[in-house]
């Protein structure tokens, strides 16, 4: 049987918890990763969750800040939680999920924004990222493959790579989240990794993907100032199972929205 997974930055899953609801109602997707759900681990609403058979839940939160969440219909496994750049954070957490004959490790990642201003020498935030960035370079999407264990990477990871990533390449080259040293940081994370950008497989790098839209815009699905900043990567092995990428774009103009929208990956059973 084949299998999808969804990833959203929810910006704090007890305040926007009946959209987490209504998706899953809805989409109803295996596993949905969350970031940003600013719920330490005993306040997570994971009850309300298994009434919807969403019975295997992994956390990685804290009170006010950061936080992800895997919600999943599927069992899940050796569970870690890595911490970058020894801040204590909690912007990662992965686990293993069987379906069909294939074990597949997914990571969920909370990348630091990184602040307004693009200068490590006088922003922490942003140096924080980079550094964030630097130690994601040695996560590799086939570390478990000889152990047959396949590696799906999703997440807010905070970085428009492409000019079609953004609503302006030249008004944002200097705007964190699409710097040339950002960009840049990425797509060694990605190239190092040796992992798959599913959302560009699937959607031509031609077209303009956009994922988050600042609460600051009056009319945001007019003005349509978007980034994509959230990302669906896997091990090259897992690609050729790819069948669909859905943004949901129509997530933003729900009632009291996050600015980020869900995105779904839909995979075709093993051959």
């Amino acid at each position: 049987m084949g299998f999808s997974i969804a990833t959203w930055n929810i910006n704090s899953v007890r305040l926007r918890l009946p959209l987490v609801l209504s998706l899953l109602e809805t989409h109803q997707p295996d596993i949905l990763c969350l970031q940003e759900t600013k719920c330490p681990n005993d306040s997570f609403p994971d009850s309300e969750l298994k009434k919807l058979g969403y019975q295997h839940i992994a956390i990685h939160g804290q009170k006010g800040y950061h936080g992800v969440a895997l919600i999943s219909r599927l069992p899940l496994r050796d569970v870690q939680k890595m911490d970058f750049c020894e801040m204590g954070d909690t912007r990662h957490i992965s686990a293993i999920f069987d379906i069909g004959g294939r074990s597949v490790r997914i990571h969920n990642f909370y990348v630091p924004a990184g602040g307004d201003e693009p200068d490590r020498t006088i922003n922490p935030k942003f140096a924080h990222k980079m550094d964030f960035l630097e130690e994601m370079k040695a996560l590799h999407a086939h570390a478990e493959l000889e152990d047959g264990v396949s590696s799906i990477l999703v997440g807010d990871l905070n970085i428009a790579p492409l000019e079609t990533d953004v609503w302006s390449h030249k008004k944002l080259l200097k705007v964190v989240s699409h710097t040339p040293i950002e960009t840049d940081g990425l797509n060694e994370v990605q190239a190092k990794g040796a992992w798959v950008d599913l959302m560009r497989q699937h959607i031509p790098p031609e077209e303009k993907i956009f994922t988050w839209w600042s609460y600051r815009s009056k009319d945001w699905d007019a003005a349509d100032k978007g980034r994509r900043l959230d990302h669906i990567w896997s091990s090259d092995d897992l690609s050729p199972a790819l069948a669909d990428i859905t943004v949901l774009r129509e997530a933003r103009g729900w009632e009291r929205p996050s600015d980020h929208v869900p995105v779904f990956a839909r995979f075709n059973p093993k051959s």
